[in-house]
């Protein structure tokens, strides 16, 4: 019994040999997939997030006004597995290191990410389309100039006829 007390108190009197966490700064390891962070700036719509999310947690609509497209992730039913963050060709989508998911149940329906890519008109034939990210360029060519640029700013259709 005695050597049982000797040990009791010499952890008191040491302190706690875990993380102190949620009173105190923890360790957070490099690299740990956290919650999801949008940036709808550089988001092209293409719906490749959407269509690889192993939870189902990314949906991409268009708005009641048809004036763009509304992107929302559900933290609650996201898996963390990086997938979007993989996939995605403009890197809009990225996951950081913050873990903090705990909510109380109520909020559930309000713990989302959101974003809204407007839509813009083509330079040309003032079609309403998703704008191209300049993110996307720099991945498709090794240096945007004037002309590529310009690409830019029409919708498909219209870039394809100045292709020919």
């Amino acid at each position: 019994m005695s050597s049982f007390l000797k040990i009791a108190i010499r952890n008191l009197l040491k302190g706690p040999s875990t993380d102190p966490y949620p009173f105190g700064e923890t360790f957070v390891p490099k690299g740990l997939r956290g919650k999801v962070k949008y940036n709808a700036k550089a988001c092209v719509a293409c719906r490749m997030c959407e269509h690889v999310c192993a939870g189902g947690a990314i949906q991409i609509r268009e708005v009641a006004d048809k004036s763009g497209l509304e992107f929302i992730l559900w933290h609650n039913t996201c898996a963390f597995c990086g997938l979007c963050e993989h996939y995605c060709p403009t890197k809009a989508i990225r996951l950081t290191e913050d873990y903090h998911t705990a909510h109380r149940q109520e909020d559930k329906y309000r713990y989302v990410e959101k974003g809204f890519i407007k839509y813009v008109n083509c330079a040309r034939c003032a079609t309403p389309m998703v704008p191209i990210a300049l993110e996307l360029l720099n991945v498709a060519y090794d240096q945007v100039n004037e002309d590529i640029e310009k690409l830019r700013h029409l919708c498909p259709k219209c870039r394809q006829e100045r292709a020919l």
